[in-house]
């Protein structure tokens, strides 16, 4: 079988059919009155997965958070962690820390101050405080900065402070709900593999909220595609983008084209599907679905090739459209083409050289083409 994108390390304990999860959701409803925040969800988490929980606003996953936090009860169903059931533990008595968006630092307490608060809390010994807040400085390069106030500091320098205060306890479990939101997007980039590193220095596990698919995809195991209060799919990153389970997550995940039509006809090469206007698309693997049935070719911007010429490639998918819109990123060109039948199809270019070979522009007639086995056909 080939593999989905690069490994990200040796570890998949969700392969092994006798791991046991570490977090467990069974049937978890959540309502607020007549809404319902999540609907019957069940969902594992292993011991030390930095696990995502990725959805537009107002699908569930901070409602989740929270309810695994202790500061909501679940409607039905139950919330296991470590084989223990958290029903009815306040947020205080658990095994977990939060780390909320807007880092809620003691504007009045020095950073080393704000990273010893909750040790304090636990009065533990004076002599532990200050070799833990040494240890958690170090941890996040603060060092040097432990007098200051949070004023004081860079956005990026308050988030590692909350972030060693929220370690600092050394919980079982890290939860952080949109913890770089407030950061600028080079810091933000700069920032996600900080806390790759440092989640597997500390060997806990993080559950994070997040809506930002790229931040999603850079920092995670696995990641949880949540809709309307229900999980749609949970893959690893590259699974998520390469083998999308549905349209909806095919469209979430990434940019994607998808071409709609029924399955002609299956052949040893594998199937054929029909579109509008005459339309057909050959494709390698189309699963289990069966001649007739109504599918979706889905395909990526970067998985399509724009050329002038019609491909030599008698076995490749080639179409003849327009170009009516370009956009220059620097590292790649991004084409929207009409195709002769009405679609439009969006298609990138890596420019990997400065000179381009085959330069098109607005209004250039044009061909798309791909190979059959470039795309998912998906169901549902």
């Amino acid at each position: 079988m080939k593999s989905l994108g690069s490994i990200r390390r040796d570890f998949a304990p969700w392969a092994d059919p006798g791991a046991k999860p570490y977090i467990s959701f069974e049937n978890v409803t959540k309502k607020f009155g007549d809404f319902t925040a999540v609907n019957n969800l069940s969902l594992n988490i292993y011991e030390r997965e930095f696990f995502a929980l990725l959805g537009a606003s107002g699908c569930g996953k901070s409602t989740l958070l929270r309810m695994l936090a202790g500061f909501d009860e679940p409607t039905a169903g139950r919330i296991l962690l470590d084989g223990q059931d958290l029903r009815g533990i306040p947020p205080y008595r658990r095994p977990v820390n939060m780390m909320f968006q807007s880092y809620a630092l003691f504007p009045h307490m020095t950073v080393e101050a704000n990273i010893a608060f909750g040790l304090k809390q636990d009065s533990m010994p004076r002599a532990e405080i200050d070799a833990r807040v040494a240890d958690m400085l170090k941890l996040v390069k603060l060092e040097q900065f432990a007098k200051r106030k949070p004023h004081q500091l860079s956005g990026g320098q308050r988030q590692r402070v909350a972030l060693a205060r929220s370690v600092a306890k050394r919980p079982k479990v890290l939860l952080l709900d949109e913890p770089l939101g407030a950061l600028d997007k080079k810091l933000r980039e700069e920032t996600q593999f900080e806390l790759m590193d440092l989640q597997q220095s500390l060997g806990l596990t993080f559950v994070v909220v997040t809506h930002d698919q790229e931040e999603a995809m850079t920092m995670a195991d696995r990641i949880a595609i949540l809709d309307k209060g229900e999980v749609m799919q949970v893959a690893t990153p590259a699974e998520v983008y390469e083998a999308p389970g549905s349209r909806f997550v095919a469209g979430f995940v990434g940019n994607v084209n998808m071409f709609e039509g029924r399955i002609a006809g299956r052949t040893a090469a594998g199937a054929e599907i029909a579109g509008p206007n005459g339309l057909t698309i050959a494709t390698s693997d189309a699963g289990g679905a069966e001649a007739g049935t109504a599918v979706a070719f889905a395909i990526r911007p970067e998985k399509i090739k724009v050329s002038s010429r019609k491909p030599a490639d008698i076995l490749a998918n080639a179409m003849e459209g327009e170009i009516f819109d370009i956009a220059y990123l620097g590292d790649m060109t991004v084409y929207h083409v009409r195709l002769d039948h009405g679609q439009v199809v969006k298609a990138s270019s890596l420019n990997a050289s400065r000179i381009t070979e085959d330069p098109l522009t607005w209004n250039d007639r044009a061909w798309i083409s791909f190979p059959p086995d470039a795309g998912v056909v998906l169901t549902r």
